[in-house]
């Protein structure tokens, strides 16, 4: 297991700096000598941004919560078979754009699909995999949609255009999984791109030194 990689997943609400992160930590971890694969959810492969484009096209009602769901575990399943786990397997970090806490988020804590049924079709399409580390970046929710509101300049998509509400519960729901799951670290996501980094590299120190 000595040559298995790390798996690390980046989290939050819409807004908060997630791909900014991702590669300025991607590039820290590089310098500390590891391969990183970049990757998001859903996506990934090419099966999984079919079903990407499924998903974040159309209107807010497009699609009900559980066929949201399923489709969330299925474009996962193929992402995680297909790029994920061999990745792992030959020794690289993978850092991902959203994975499983999300679905627990969106289609849980905002969507109101039960956290088992989410975890169990996780266990059934992606045999359970979890992250090593996830961190959690955390905003002030309304700062963080008039972030988004500039950066997606009018043109959200079908999740990210949803109430101030459901983005709240999504945020009080990334927060609960911290509360009992060791591996959820939520990360201040205010203050210099750099600062930001910094809390994220703290946060993942063990890990950097156990590899």
């Amino acid at each position: 297991m000595s040559n298995y990689g790390r798996f690390l997943s980046v989290e939050g609400g819409e807004g908060v700096g997630k791909s900014t992160q991702i590669v300025a930590l991607a590039d820290a971890i590089r310098k500390a000598g590891f391969d990183v694969v970049i990757t998001r959810e859903p996506g990934g492969t090419p099966g999984a941004e079919a079903i990407r484009q499924l998903l974040l096209g159309g209107s807010a009602e497009r699609w009900l919560p559980r066929a949201e769901a399923l489709l969330f575990a299925a474009a996962r399943s193929d992402h995680v078979e297909r790029l994920i786990k061999p990745a792992l397997e030959s020794g690289k970090w993978v850092i991902s754009d959203r994975f499983l806490d999300s679905s627990r988020a969106y289609q849980g804590g905002g969507s109101g699909i039960s956290d088992t049924d989410i975890l169990a079709l996780h266990k059934i399409g992606s045999m359970g995999l979890l992250p090593d580390r996830t961190l959690v970046l955390r905003l002030d929710t309304h700062e963080a949609i008039e972030r988004a509101a500039v950066r997606d300049a009018g043109q959200a998509d079908r999740i990210q255009g949803r109430s101030t509400g459901f983005h709240s519960d999504v945020d009080s729901a990334f927060v609960s999984f911290a509360e009992v799951e060791a591996r959820v670290r939520l990360v201040d996501a205010s203050g210099t791109l750099q600062a930001v980094t910094s809390r994220l590299l703290s946060e993942i120190a063990d890990l950097l030194v156990a590899s």
